[in-house]
């Protein structure tokens, strides 16, 4: 699929039909959409085809990756998508996780009827926030694009937080918006990247869809990307690109962990060594310490 097919289909899922309901109990319109499971089949076609999909045709990116990427540094994930600029909660705790993207624009009240009238339709009732939030799968990291919004822009406060964190086995939430409970929140021992902090509840924001394309900072997320932040900010990596991404990764590592047990020697100048050996028996002396180190970590 083009980027331009992307965004068109995008653009379509924000214009077009869609199911409508108030989203309650804070005083928020719901515009409700989402692929179906062909069309985000369609989105993600690129991702390997021996990896799973959620049943409704989310991206699985395996544990086993995850647990691979709980190693990468921003540097080594250069050329994906990349945004900083937000708060974070544990600045030494890196988050890593399935993107499950939320969307929400300003409200408008030309909306009202027509919400009541396609929620009726789709045997909606009372949808709100948790509903979204109810969805979540463990290793999710809910990835919330609520348009920079400060005063209103809350998507969860500590029993929400609490309740995230439990569905997701601690994985994380992103919030291009607000939380509110703070001073409740700080001790949850689960990864948290957002924009703004304000005691008002969610309103005035109208929730336009779940498991979509969205803008989180800077960038395009889309569901089941790996998401992985850090210190230094958030990198969002389509599926089609994590398995080559952690083996260039694993050999970046092992060339770092060599390079410092030659400096620790003392016998060299930092040129002789870095970026790559002069020596060509130093080149095959890495070139062999290398493959030994990628099959030993394969191996796991």
């Amino acid at each position: 699929m083009t980027a331009n097919k992307i965004f068109r289909l995008a653009a379509a899922l924000t214009l077009g039909l869609a199911v409508i309901a108030f989203l309650a109990p804070a005083p928020c319109q719901a515009q409700i959409y989402r692929l179906s499971k062909e069309e985000l089949i369609e989105l993600t076609s690129t991702m390997p085809s021996t990896w799973e999909r959620f049943p409704d045709g989310r991206p699985k990116v395996p544990d086993a990756m995850l647990e691979r990427a709980k190693g990468l540094s921003s540097e080594e994930m250069m050329g994906n998508q990349y945004t900083d600029g937000f708060q974070v909660l544990h600045p030494g705790k890196k988050m890593v996780g399935r993107a499950f993207t939320l969307q929400f624009v300003p409200a408008r009240p030309e909306l009202d009827g027509f919400a009541r009238s396609r929620a009726q339709k789709a045997g909606i009732n009372g949808l709100n926030n948790q509903t979204v939030i109810d969805m979540l799968e463990p290793g999710d990291i809910l990835c919330v694009d609520l348009f920079g919004k400060k005063q209103g822009g809350t998507i969860v406060g500590d029993n929400l937080f609490y309740y995230i964190m439990r569905a997701t086995k601690g994985a994380g939430l992103v919030v291009d918006g607000s939380i509110r409970d703070l001073e409740g929140i700080a001790p949850m021992e689960m990864p948290l990247y957002f924009m703004h902090t304000d005691p008002s509840a969610i309103g005035q924001a109208t929730l336009a869809g779940w498991n979509i394309p969205v803008k989180i900072g800077t960038v395009t997320v889309l569901p089941g990307d790996l998401v992985v932040g850090d210190q230094e900010g958030l990198n969002f990596v389509s599926p089609s690109r994590v398995e080559q991404m952690l083996d260039r990764a694993d050999e970046t590592h092992i060339h770092d962990e060599w390079t410092r047990k030659q400096f620790d020697t003392g016998k060299y100048k930092s040129s002789e060594i870095y970026g790559s050996p002069r020596d060509p028996q130093l080149k095959k002396e890495y070139a062999d310490y290398l493959k030994k180190r990628l099959e030993e970590i394969r191996k796991k």
